[in-house]
């Protein structure tokens, strides 16, 4: 795990540590990007070229510089200003010296503005510092008071580490039942007094002070959008995402023929758009070593110039190798990955010929099957920053993952970037535009007649999601949560089952239940019932209900794959998803509601994206076939699990924290491993939440305290309950 920490400290108080006092408190393994009563490190396997430094003084030109580099000697002024890109940034070094130029000023909106996903810290004298989240919440910061001042980090497990911070059962309860409902969550973390800065926002801290102030502002509701510009600046967006990360792959690690680039192939659109990109972009040279030596007395060689030539055959003095090779040689190939779920694999169709990409099937073995983890010892996984459902199905990424390259790129976060979310039919509603439902409303109608019968398809569906988006496009806030509030009190919470026009109607409210809800204690389900009371007193969004879930929505998936990341990533590997960065989720939010919420919306656009890219071959219904069951292989996982499940089950931390209805949960795992009892996917999904959750607090608990920092005391270690 890579991550970023420093501090901030105010005028020293009564009773605070003096800064002479936390020098002696650093990060272990960490790098030094500034030093100081206000320090920055980086801590973890940086590549060089994800650090880059911008230093500008009075009367003096900015200085920039790329990799760890000794702190700079000279003491900083009122007047200097500093710049620091953690992360994969496209820009070039004017683009950054001229960046720092202009937020001297006080603009921070054009710091975000740049191709990648990374971390900008901004500082200002010696008393003002800034650190800028992206748009989705891939790239989050935290902060928590310390010392006096603000101490801030990429992580939040640091930080904890750092104060000593408990537990936050709480917020565990709120991440359970509404993982997506931002007025539950509110800006905790599983850590008592670490706060998260929430995507899209700035965090100031000012004489140790920490102050919060939103820097992108979502496009108003009445701004007229046009389908064809927005799609021409997606097109330019992801094109430049990729493009950039292409174009600054690392050299490979050489460990087992690993692959420079690899992309992922699993049976989606995004990341077969993702694929098709990358494999039209040529991959920078490898810089090779010189291994030839001029002669005694001349002059070095400059810039490997003799490399081109050769090296010395020794056969006659002064002779030179003739270079063998004729003409340019073939453009190097991308490791393209599927888990081979269907037979054969259908993702052949969806990059038809790309010579460029060597594609693997790995065989879906028992290995890779979700629960795989179980089978072994539950605590010897990686510890993430927080809790998620992909540590259950961590093996299934990391087999893919292994077989990618050093640089690997994902179609992460495509589905929520651009989405269709129900709630977006009640926005429709509000535009004063109800004929535009008309199209998604028949295709819900036209799956449900197919899967219930006429009845059900042609009568039931299209009275019952018109009038849930009528209901959410009138309904005021305050009301809303107060309803969900109750609702949980009363363990009113959706199953997932109905079909799906029934479950597109739960979707249509402002706040809705996570899957797990239903095997929460009546305990839990009150905190946090009693978190949306108290949201609901607060102001209303600015924004329509529809654009505020799937903002949220995305907020979530960003989450989860940052724990993804956490839980697979090999030492050494970068994974990428494009689709999160900021300048393409800018681009996406220029989209009509109407054109999202088509049938079939999400490939037609990626189609579109293709076509202007250059790879007009593609046919009118590329992307449109059947996807693998992933309901079977979670059930099959479940069943080889059910002894480690078990046993993780017998004395869980969730019941003694007095979280779940422990005899519920074990009664769920009995049918979700039952292959004759018919299981809701969304139950599946609320058990992996459940069971994540329990082996994250097996690792949290079973980690040293001080494991992150060096010169911190011994607290002593609180109890799991407060």
């Amino acid at each position: 795990m890579r991550w970023l920490t420093g501090w901030s400290t105010g005028a020293p108080r009564a009773g605070t540590p003096a800064h002479e006092a936390l020098a002696t408190v650093t990060p272990i393994a960490a790098r030094p990007l500034w030093t100081g009563p206000n320090p920055l490190w980086a801590v973890g396997d940086w590549r060089a070229e994800e650090i880059r430094l911008v230093t500008l003084r009075p009367g003096a030109p900015a200085a920039v510089s790329t990799g760890p580099t000794t702190p700079d000697p000279v003491e900083d002024t009122p007047a200097t200003t500093r710049l620091a890109v953690l992360g994969h940034c496209g820009a070039t070094d004017a683009e950054l010296a001229a960046g720092l130029a202009a937020a001297r000023g006080g603009a921070v909106r054009h710091l975000t503005a740049w191709p990648g996903s990374y971390t900008v810290v901004l500082r200002t004298g010696t008393r003002s510092t800034l650190l800028l989240t992206d748009l989705a919440g891939a790239q989050p910061v935290f902060h928590t008071p310390w010392a006096g001042g603000t101490a801030y980090a990429t992580a939040a497990l640091p930080l904890a580490d750092l104060v000593g911070a408990a537990l936050d059962t709480g917020h565990l309860a709120a991440r359970l039942a509404c993982p997506e409902s931002p007025e539950a969550l509110g800006t905790g973390t599983p850590y008592l007094g670490v706060q998260r800065v929430p995507p899209g926002h700035v965090l100031a801290i000012r004489g140790g002070r920490p102050y919060l102030d939103a820097y992108d502002e979502p496009p108003g509701a009445g701004q007229p959008r046009d389908e064809a510009p927005a799609i021409r600046e997606l097109t330019r967006a992801l094109l430049e995402s990729v493009r950039s990360r292409v174009r600054t792959t690392a050299p490979a690690d050489g460990a087992g023929g690993r692959a420079r680039l690899g992309v992922d192939l699993s049976y989606g659109t995004a990341s077969a758009t993702v694929a098709l990109l990358a494999a039209a972009v040529p991959l920078p040279p490898v810089a090779t070593a010189v291994g030839a030596v001029g002669a005694v007395g001349s002059a070095p060689l400059a810039g490997g110039a003799r490399s081109a030539a050769g090296a010395r055959s020794g056969a006659v003095k002064g002779s030179w190798v003739r270079d063998t090779a004729q003409g340019p040689s073939a453009p190097e190939q991308l490791a393209a990955v599927t888990l081979g779920e269907t037979e054969p694999p259908t993702t052949l169709a969806l990059a038809p010929d790309t010579p460029r990409l060597r594609h693997t099937v790995l065989d879906p073995g028992p290995d890779t099957l979700p629960y795989a983890v179980l089978r072994a010892d539950p605590q010897s996984g990686p510890l993430t920053d927080e809790p998620g459902p992909e540590l259950v199905a961590a093996a299934r990424a990391e087999a893919r993952f292994a077989a990618g390259g050093t640089d690997h790129l994902t179609g992460y976060g495509a589905r929520q970037v651009l989405d269709g979310h129900p709630a977006r039919l009640a926005d429709l509603i509000r535009a004063g535009r109800p004929r535009e439902l008309l199209p998604p409303v028949a295709a819900l109608a036209g799956a449900d007649r197919a899967a219930a019968g006429v009845l059900a398809g042609a009568l039931r569906t299209p009275l019952t999601v018109v009038r849930a988006a009528h209901r959410l496009s009138r309904v005021r806030y305050a009301e809303a949560l107060d309803e969900a509030a109750a609702k949980l009190t009363a363990r009113h919470v959706p199953d997932g089952t109905g079909t799906a026009g029934d479950r597109s109607a739960v979707d249509l409210a402002w706040c809705v239940p996570g899957p797990a809800a239903r095997w929460l204690s009546d305990e839990a389900l009150s905190s946090v019932a009693l978190r949306l009371r108290l949201a609901a007193r607060k102001p209303a969004p600015e924004e329509h209900p529809g654009a505020h879930r799937a903002r949220h929505a995305l907020h979530r998936q960003a989450r989860s794959y940052r724990t993804l990341v956490h839980a697979t990533e090999r030492p050494g590997q970068r994974l990428h998803a494009p689709f999160l960065d900021n300048q393409v989720v800018r681009a996406a939010r220029l989209l009509p509601d109407d054109v999202r919420l088509q049938p079939g919306a999400r490939h037609a656009l990626l189609h579109a994206v293709l076509t202007g890219a250059g790879r007009t071959d593609l046919s009118p219904d590329w992307g449109r076939g059947p996807r693998p069951d992933r309901t079977a292989p979670t059930r099959a996982g479940l069943r080889l699990a059910a002894d480690g499940l078990a046993e993780l089950f017998d004395a869980p931390l969730l019941a003694e924290a007095g979280l779940i209805d422990l005899p519920a949960v074990r009664a769920g795992l009995a049918r979700a491993a039952d292959p004759a009892t018919p299981l809701p996917p969304a139950a599946l999904a609320g058990l992996a939440d459940l069971v994540s959750t329990e082996l994250w607090l097996r690792r949290l608990r079973a980690r040293r305290h001080g494991a992150c920092w060096t010169g911190l005391p011994h607290p002593h270690r609180p109890a799991l309950t407060p």
